[in-house]
């Protein structure tokens, strides 16, 4: 178990002081798959609201924990959840497209495993399901997506730098979760096609939803490691501008 002190933080885009928190690993299961994630908790008293993160496709990594620890120091229970399996962690893009691969082609696949993270946390933490958000990095931003399109009573749904596409049907009125899609406008990865048959879907399902998009951001522009990829990965960078404008949106919109 880790712990984290009573400091002074610039994370989510402000100065703040952060309660003091607990991170700890949590083994749990899906369809036989054992499950190792990590659940950050304010030591102090008990959190009003809960988030699960849903990591890169890269695993459940450092770069997860870090947001969801970031989210604890904020007074949120925040659950970084394990899509892959225990130990499954990678730096290599082909090896995280291979894992990544099947979630991406069984949609229902990618909501249950998430949905097993969301028991977690809601167990954890003992709050209600109308005080659980879910965000979501790349890929783990186009599994929030399809939880609030699977009808997840999601308080938020916050997508960042996640693909937007989908094979899901929602009918209007289905998504339940409110949607919030933050968006590097120069991300070839997600080209104007998808945005822009993204905010129809949004419409034709009347969702409750935003979008704020960030001109020059890339792909994984919240992560500082996609600075050290972008030579070999030109679609990736990352962007402290648009990732500190994007930790704010988050904030505004998560329940105090």
């Amino acid at each position: 178990m880790i712990r984290t002190a009573l400091c002074l933080l610039v994370s989510f885009g402000a100065i703040v002081a952060a309660v003091d928190t607990t991170v700890t690993p949590v083994d749990y299961a899906h369809d036989g798959v054992a499950l190792r994630g990590a659940l950050a908790m304010p030591a102090a008293a008990k959190p009003s609201a809960g988030v699960l993160v849903v990591p890169e496709w890269w695993g459940m990594n450092d770069y997860a924990q870090r947001r969801a620890r970031e989210l604890a120091e904020r007074g949120y229970a925040a659950f970084a959840c394990d899509m892959y399996g225990a130990g499954k962690v990678t730096d290599d893009p082909k090896q995280a497209g291979a894992w990544a691969g099947p979630f991406y082609q069984d949609r229902s696949l990618m909501v249950s495993r998430a949905r097993a993270g969301l028991a977690v946390l809601a167990g954890r933490s003992g709050l209600a399901a109308e005080r659980l958000s879910a965000i979501g990095f790349c890929f783990g931003g186009t599994v929030v997506l399809e939880l609030a399109r699977a009808g997840e009573p999601l308080h938020l749904a916050a997508s960042f730098h996640g693909g937007l596409s989908t094979t899901t049907a929602v009918s209007p009125g289905g998504i339940k979760a409110r949607i919030l899609v933050l968006h590097g406008g120069s991300d070839p990865m997600v080209p104007p096609a998808d945005v822009a048959a993204f905010a129809g879907e949004m419409i034709a399902a009347k969702a409750a939803w935003d979008m704020q998009i960030y001109g020059r951001a890339l792909h994984a522009f919240t992560n500082p490691k996609a600075r050290e990829l972008h030579a070999v990965l030109p679609a990736v960078d990352y962007n402290p501008e648009a990732e500190q404008a994007s930790l704010a949106a988050l904030l505004e919109r998560l329940p105090r």
